[in-house]
């Protein structure tokens, strides 16, 4: 992938032109174009399978796209992969950190790995935050999913990322923890101006999250604005009725 305009000279965290995957004769993702500018939560929707995933994958390098190019940070996914992990972090639901440590282990091995600064501290304040100091002994693999859900937050806070990529990040909490977690991203995104990348399939907290949103279908763009605009675009009364319409009709209706 070929590096794009810096970001310090744009003000974009992620540019992404034309990306595709393929595999074989299957489209994984089909010439997406998406642009996260520092300060801004972008969600990344679409049903199971509409390549969200595969999306992000390209994004942080796990994955070389068919065709395309993207720049994070204003660097290479690919060729200046760890030097975006300095400056960025993901999370996911479905991403477990090594079962057999403590929750306490994994935050310290992770903050050695980042280079945090006085990590002792930083590691009792996010395990505040979330919830969790009283499971600082506790082995990971032992964890409920929103324990481990929690403790992955936490862990993806440890670097003060300029970028967050998060993949369903409240998949596993009840609503109570999920309300926190919200508030929490928003206030760290406020405070300190960093950009979101965001996947989720619970659209209320999509509508309550987003300054803009971008719908996936079988890998193509269908729509994108804000999601009053998005609402508006498709004569919905919210993002879930949105989201019903893409999946059951496969309207396609491509919006700047």
């Amino acid at each position: 992938m070929k590096s794009m305009r810096p970001e310090n000279e744009s003000g974009d965290l992620i540019v992404a032109k034309k990306l595709t995957k393929k595999y074989s004769d299957v489209v994984a993702l089909d010439g997406l174009d998406l642009t996260l500018r520092r300060g801004e939560i972008v969600g990344l929707l679409g049903p199971n399978g509409a390549g969200k995933t595969t999306a992000i994958h390209m994004l942080v390098g796990l994955l070389e796209p068919t065709s395309g190019e993207a720049s994070v940070l204003g660097m290479s996914p690919l060729r200046q992969r760890h030097e975006i992990a300095k400056r960025s972090n993901f999370s996911s639901a479905y991403v477990q950190l090594p079962s057999n440590l403590t929750v306490g282990e994994n935050m310290r091995i992770y903050a050695m790995l980042y280079g945090v600064r006085d990590a002792k501290k930083k590691i009792a304040e996010l395990l505040e935050l979330f919830e969790i100091a009283d499971l600082t002994k506790r082995a990971t693999g032992k964890l409920s999913s929103g324990e481990k859900t929690r403790v992955n937050l936490a862990k993806c806070l440890l670097n003060d990322p300029e970028l967050l990529l998060l993949d369903e990040p409240t998949a596993s909490l009840d609503p109570e923890m999920a309300d926190t977690v919200r508030k929490t991203l928003r206030g760290i995104q406020r405070d300190k101006g960093i950009g979101i990348l965001y996947t989720s399939h619970n659209m209320p907290e999509v509508e309550e999250l987003c300054n803009r949103i971008l719908f996936i279908h079988e890998g193509r763009l269908v729509t994108q604005g804000t999601p009053v605009e998005v609402m508006k675009n498709f004569q919905s009364g919210n993002l879930e009725q949105v989201f019903i319409k893409i999946v059951r009709r496969g309207d396609f209706v491509v919006k700047a």
